[in-house]
């Protein structure tokens, strides 16, 4: 359903509330600028649950208000969407349930709460908080629940618990990038026709990485530099629907034949949250952007061979 890509821009825009305010409701969401400890702080906690449970309640309050009571109610029911936007839009829910489940953990973490516990409990936030959300689109007759969104919630869940258990910490981040492109003047109204728009409804321009810290993979008295990560991704375009490309737009209009088609990427990458400066506001923005994959060269692979992009976003 096309519908459901207009949607996910307000889930994306609520996690980006939910990391901006947890910043300020238990210090820094996305990297603790101090030493955790398993010395519980009880004040802290009261804190962390809630705020956090402020920010959940008025997500699901904005979203609910902004878009489910539009549309009529049905029974609950399941919907299978697998077959849509080549699995890019997986890749978005996989990717915000990983960073909510990092701020879950930080949150934690800050308050005391031991390893273990804050890994579980906090990691497993993303699962929690998009689960309610697909109950949310199970009761809707628009759309519905849908498996294969369930399952990305969990893989970027689990990307997150796994890594802080074998490692206790992220040396593989999610990420994201996106460019404009000519698709979404084909078809404005499901692509976007603002900027803002485009950026986060054109699939065609989103990439989705796996960035890995090169250094934390090799001895530590190693002088290699700690923000330098190498990152694969995961594109596609030629889309201007979700299963298929209509002939023609709202408008009845004609739209060219494209082919769809998947890009993988290998490019370096510059990990934000692990630079330090002496400004700590500065340090708060780059740890707040640092979901963003930062636009260097790429190799580009894909059917129709292998490209360089000296710049790629």
């Amino acid at each position: 359903m096309d519908i459901r890509i207009s949607r996910l821009i307000l889930l994306l825009l609520l996690v980006c509330s939910l990391v901006f305010n947890a910043e300020n409701v238990y210090g820094s969401a996305l990297l603790p600028d101090e030493e955790p400890t398993d010395t519980l702080n009880k004040a802290r906690l009261t804190g962390v649950i809630a705020g956090t449970g402020a920010i959940y309640a008025g997500s699901m309050i904005g979203l609910n208000s902004l878009w489910y009571k539009n549309y009529p109610k049905s029974s609950f029911h399941f919907i299978n969407d697998n077959d849509e936007w080549l699995q890019l839009d997986k890749a978005a829910h996989a990717t915000a349930s990983y960073y909510i489940g990092l701020v879950g953990y930080n949150g934690l973490r800050w308050a005391g709460v031991n390893e273990k516990k804050a890994t579980w409990y906090g990691g497993s936030l993303g699962f929690a908080f998009l689960t309610v959300i697909e109950i949310l689109d199970g009761f809707s007759a628009e759309w519905g629940a849908s498996t294969g969104d369930l399952i990305a919630n969990g893989i970027g869940t689990a990307a997150f618990i796994s890594q802080q258990l074998c490692w206790e910490e992220q040396r593989i981040l999610m990420k994201w990038s996106s460019h404009l492109t000519d698709y979404a003047t084909f078809r404005p109204e499901i692509l976007g026709s603002s900027f803002p728009e485009r950026i986060f409804k054109d699939y065609n321009g989103q990439t989705f990485w796996l960035s890995a810290n090169i250094r934390s993979f090799i001895k530590k008295e190693n002088r290699f530099p700690g923000w330098l990560n190498i990152a694969v991704g995961y594109s596609a375009d030629g889309m201007t629907g979700s299963r298929f490309n209509p002939a023609t737009n709202n408008k009845g209009e004609p739209i060219p034949a494209f082919d769809r088609r998947r890009q993988f990427y290998l490019a370096p990458d510059i990990d934000l949250t692990r630079i330090k400066t002496g400004s700590e506001f500065l340090n708060k923005t780059l740890r707040f952007f640092g979901f963003l994959k930062f636009p260097l060269p790429a190799i580009e692979f894909g059917k129709e061979g292998v490209k360089f992009h000296p710049l790629y976003f």
